[in-house]
């Protein structure tokens, strides 16, 4: 019976990863290499690295000082805001909102932010103001203004059962520039809620000052808040 000679060991794999390897090193020494060369000509050039250091700087500067007169820019804008009645009543629902929200940061809220809309659980407009509280407001826009329907005790009560268990609101506030029905308003007194009506709001629309100066009875200040 005749023996098979044993078969032979594969060494492909083997002698093909000894040549990559062996490839790898003059590869690395060439970057050393030049990763030497390119450190002697930058202490060569030391200059270079200082001109373009104070390019960086005085580019950064100026960044920075348009960045903060963009920013008072805008500052002054909000502070100058103001709205006559006429022209609340001639915005959209979505457009009261969006002027609510910008009064709340004209009176210094940061952070102020419109999210009305669908499944907005009875908020509109949430606000935290430069004393730690944190406001949420309901808009009810009537194109008719005073001879619209009035904000009744429905509302108040969708307004109630949100604004505090689940916005956690420490300000809750109904905004319209409309009537609100007595009912309402002793609903509203009963459940600590503010009415800004369109008496109210005009006052508050058309002067610099903050609403929190116009509602009786506010919660007392939280620290000075961060976003504000």
């Amino acid at each position: 019976m005749t023996r098979r000679p044993p078969a032979k060991r594969r060494t492909t794999g083997r002698r093909r990863g000894q040549k990559n390897a062996q490839a790898a090193i003059p590869a690395a020494a060439a970057g050393a290499v030049i990763a030497v060369m390119v450190v002697h000509w930058l202490l060569a050039h030391w200059w270079l690295l200082l001109i373009a250091a104070v390019l960086v700087v005085l580019g950064g500067s100026w960044w920075w000082r348009q960045r903060m007169q963009r920013a008072e820019q805008e500052r002054n804008r909000a502070r100058a805001l103001r709205y006559q009645l006429a022209q609340l009543d001639a915005l959209s629902h979505r457009q009261f909102e969006h002027a609510i929200r910008d009064l709340m940061y004209r009176d210094g809220c940061g952070d102020a932010l419109q999210v009305g809309g669908r499944g907005d659980l009875g908020a509109d407009v949430k606000a935290t103001d430069p004393l730690g509280r944190r406001w949420v407001i309901q808009c009810k826009h009537r194109r008719n203004g005073a001879q619209g329907a009035p904000v009744g005790t429905p509302e108040l009560q969708v307004l109630n059962g949100t604004g505090r268990p689940v916005h956690k609101g420490d300000v809750v506030v109904m905004v319209t520039n409309g009537r609100i029905t007595q009912p309402g308003r002793v609903f509203a007194r009963q459940q600590r809620l503010h009415l800004v009506d369109r008496h109210v709001l005009a006052s508050w629309a058309a002067s610099s000052r903050p609403l929190w100066e116009l509602l009786p009875a506010l919660p007392p200040p939280h620290r000075p808040s961060q976003l504000s």
